[in-house]
């Protein structure tokens, strides 16, 4: 489920549907966006398999006129180190400027017949500040296929702060669209940071 507007009370509300521990999730996003207006907000909760164990986790982004705040919260089931569950509440504030890229990735069935305004079936929206980059290394080579010498490695580092995918098949299409508008909305944000 994911949900997107502009205001304090939109934001409180959205949190409280996505069902999962709505009084810690709206404490700590409410912590970090401070007393600052809100300008646009994704919230977005998705239950993961991992082995024989159901997962929930849900992530909070808002943007506010000069910050852009993530906060993602998980549920640890018990185990040694805990004998009851836990969950894990983290938020990060980022300047608008420090954000270096927005990308937005559509998967659009049947591309051939796209009608401008058509909704993508899935969408990946990465948001990079460098926080966390990414380092893909491999062997280089000369192009000489008898060469055996060591030519050391190559690669590329591609920032990967924030990655989250929605789906029209597992999220529904409202929340396909509710992802494209916070990303335009970030991306504007952005933009104008620049001027």
């Amino acid at each position: 489920m994911a949900k997107t507007g502009t205001t304090t009370q939109g934001l409180r509300t959205a949190i409280e549907r996505s069902g999962y521990y709505p009084a810690l999730v709206a404490e700590a996003v409410d912590a970090a966006v401070g007393g600052e207006p809100i300008s646009s907000y994704l919230v977005h909760q998705e239950t993961t398999f991992d082995a024989n164990e159901v997962r929930r986790h849900v992530t909070v982004l808002v943007l506010t006129a000069t910050r852009f705040i993530v906060s993602h919260t998980d549920e640890q089931a018990a185990d040694t180190s805990s004998p009851t569950p836990f969950a894990t509440t983290s938020t990060e504030s980022v300047k608008l400027e420090r954000i270096s890229s927005v990308v937005v990735s559509r998967v659009v069935a049947n591309p051939e017949s796209y009608v401008p305004g058509s909704l993508p079936r899935e969408v990946v929206l990465t948001i990079g500040w460098g926080a966390v980059s990414r380092i893909d290394l491999e062997p280089a080579a000369c192009g000489d296929s008898n060469c055996d010498a060591d030519h050391g490695y190559t690669g590329n580092t591609t920032a990967d702060d924030l990655s989250l995918r929605v789906s029209e098949a597992g999220d529904g299409p409202d929340t396909v669209r509710q992802a494209l508008a916070f990303a335009q909305a970030v991306s504007e944000a952005t933009a104008a940071t620049g001027r």
